[in-house]
Formats: structure tokens, sequence, C-alpha cells
């Protein structure tokens, strides 16, 4: 894992917690670190699960706690002490970090007659769709290869059928996620 990620070999041996996400404990020699381990975990948890962009779940983001200073009276250690504090300072990381939202997309097979291939191309071009491949099958049936936002492919199949006079018979099937053009930080108003 170390190799195919990029990380130190020493630094997986540091992972307090991982599912989609890491927290790799990167500090040395900070005291009572364990006893606040849990309370840190759990606020990571609900703060990747609840992102600060539209309240959507982190995926791949990588967290390392390099330093810390923590109170020496028990009293100030208690989870009611630590999770509000370590859920701010994850939630803020996150807006430092320059997030984005990703949107989902299809990879959408339409199989077809050549006659029609105009009708498929105009109707992918209003649903923002991006043609990777057209493959010829025996001369008279096509197979095109498309990514469709899932966004726009409500109703695609009906004005598919009615661009090509029902000639075309598309297959969606989840792909790959792409991050959303733009900054989501920034007031589309105040432009």
């Amino acid at each position: 894992m170390a190799t195919e990620f990029d990380w130190e070999k020493d630094d997986t041996f540091k992972i307090w917690t991982f599912d989609t996400n890491f927290i790799v404990d990167l500090t040395k020699g900070v005291q009572y670190m364990n006893e606040v381990k849990d309370s840190i975990v759990t606020s990571f948890s609900e703060a990747t699960r609840e992102g600060v962009l539209a309240g959507e779940c982190l995926r791949g983001v990588r967290f390392n706690i390099t330093d810390g200073l923590i109170h020496a009276d028990a009293a100030h250690r208690k989870t009611g002490q630590v999770m509000p504090a370590a859920r701010r300072l994850f939630h803020g990381l996150e807006l430092i970090s320059q997030p984005t939202l990703l949107e989902p997309f299809f990879l959408c097979e339409i199989t077809t007659s050549k006659d029609v291939l105009g009708g498929i191309y105009q109707c992918l071009n209003q649903r923002k769709g991006k043609i990777i491949e057209v493959e010829d099958l025996d001369g008279v049936l096509n197979v095109v290869k498309a990514y469709l936002p899932v966004s726009k492919s409500y109703g695609f199949s009906g004005l598919l059928r009615e661009k090509t006079e029902g000639k075309a018979f598309p297959q969606c099937v989840f792909s790959h996620w792409e991050p959303i053009d733009g900054n989501p930080l920034e007031d589309v108003e105040a432009k």
C-alpha cells in the first residue's frame, strides 16, 4: 500500500481509522493522545460523512495529525470537550483544501442503425454527453459509447426514441465520478 499511494511506510502503521478516508497520527511526544483518540476518530467520521459542501460525504481524503496541545486536566479531555473542537477543525481543513463536488456519470451504450447517428449525436449534445467511441458492428449496426451525466439522464430514453424514430436502444450503467466545473465556494451572484 505504501508504494501504491506514495506514502511513507511508517505512516501506514499510524493509521487511526479508514473507510473511504484516512486519519493518520504523525505526532511525536504529544501527551494524552491516546485519551482523546476515540473522540477525534468519531469527530472525523462525522465530519467526513457530512462534508462542508452540500452535506455530501468525502471520498479519498487523508488527514494528518501533526501536532497537538492537550490540556493536562482530565476534565478538559472528555468527549464533550474534544469532539466539537475536532469537528470544527476538520470542517475548517476541508474548506481551506479547495474542495469540489463530484458528479456521477453513466457509461451509455447505444445500439443503433447507421441512418440515425445524427439524432443520437444531437440527443447526447443536448444532455451534455461525451462520445468516447463509435463501433461499427457489421456494416449495418453501430454501438455508440458515451459518458452521460446522471443528472441529465432523466427522460433520455424518451428523447432518444423521439430523435431516432425508435431505432436506438440505450443501456446505461454507472461509470465514474467527475469534478463539477467551477469553484463551489464562489458566489455566483457576485459576478
